[in-house]
């Protein structure tokens, strides 16, 4: 509470202190026309683009370029779920031209963009079509309230937010970034769709090749540590938790039991932990089993192991892991 009172503290001190700047510089150089209102920046003269998590800032720097700067509000190895906003983020966020964010993932970040006044928004969940947790799993029986009733911190309402796992969605979210950033910057409008197109080519290249790849698998089904990958479904895949829609819960004994009956019953070789969680449930489960572990990753954050990486090279590591586990 102390930390969110100081947050909105700052925010409304920045909107009474940055104008009267801004207007003291104006007056001071008027004379040289040195600050004039249509040069392409947002309302404060701003050209950063924060985003809530790495996909976000992926994609807005895609279809940014050399336009904007592209923050991420979550720091590498960081648990976008637990973001908490520092002074420094805070700061930056309030001087942004636009915000990227997926309401209901990280509750700091939507409390910030209801806080933040003169920033445009972007909410992700609002141009990519989500799917629902239900119909992710109405083909299977659903046990993940079994497997944990600790999803605090962790609550994504009906609606799976982690829809980057879908390239195509990715690519929807491209083309509304650079809707926004056409609305923000006009004069470099034909330059956001040039981009937003090309990320779309690369991202429905992406896409093929997941189709591809996974088509004659001889195992369908792949379990992982907590609910993140339900939009790998659409490639004919049946994905079961471990730990429901909380990575950090402690699964019971009945869950691990029953993944324990489905990993012999299907023939899978691979409990899949992940890249910012500890793998500890998925490696005793794999133990239990009889089968081997690897890593899946989220792509919800880059990493020490993983910072040379982007997006399309973390989802085709992926796609391999998948292929190799699945016996495609």
């Amino acid at each position: 509470m102390i930390l969110k009172g100081l947050r909105i503290i700052l925010m409304k001190l920045r909107r009474l202190l940055v104008p009267a700047a801004a207007s003291a510089v104006t007056l001071a150089l008027s004379g040289c026309g040195a600050l004039t209102s249509d040069d392409g920046s947002g309302s404060d003269g701003s050209r950063t683009v924060v985003a809530g998590l790495y996909p976000l800032q992926y994609v807005a720097q895609r279809v940014a370029g050399d336009a904007f700067d592209v923050e991420n509000l979550t720091q590498p190895g960081g648990e976008p779920h637990d973001l908490e906003l520092g002074i420094g983020q805070t700061a930056a966020l309030a001087d942004a031209a636009l915000l990227v964010y997926i309401d209901s993932l990280q509750p700091a970040v939507d409390e910030a963009a209801e806080e933040v006044a003169g920033v445009e928004v972007l909410d992700a969940a609002s141009v990519v079509d989500l799917i629902s947790f239900e119909d992710e799993h109405s083909d299977e029986e659903d046990a993940e309230d079994e497997h944990s009733d600790d999803h605090s911190g962790h609550d994504h309402g009906e609606l799976d937010p982690h829809f980057w796992l879908d390239p195509a969605r990715m690519a929807d979210l491209g083309d509304a970034v650079a809707e926004r950033l056409a609305d923000i910057d006009p004069d470099e409008a034909a330059a956001f769709e040039e981009r937003a197109a090309e990320l779309r080519s690369d991202l429905e290249a992406l896409d093929e090749e997941y189709t591809e790849g996974l088509s004659g698998c001889e195992i369908r089904t792949v379990v992982t540590n907590h609910d993140a990958f339900g939009y790998l479904e659409k490639y004919d895949l049946e994905l079961a938790s471990i730990n429901g829609f909380s990575p950090d819960a402690e699964p019971t004994p009945a869950a691990l039991a029953e993944l324990q009956d489905l990993i012999a019953e299907t023939g899978i070789t691979t409990v899949f932990s992940e890249s910012l969680v500890s793998p500890q449930a998925a490696e005793v489960l794999a133990v239990d089993a009889g089968v081997d572990t690897a890593v899946l990753d989220t792509i919800e954050g880059l990493t020490e192991e993983t910072a040379d990486e982007d997006y399309l090279s973390l989802m085709r590591s992926n796609l391999a892991a998948l292929e190799g586990a699945n016996r495609c």
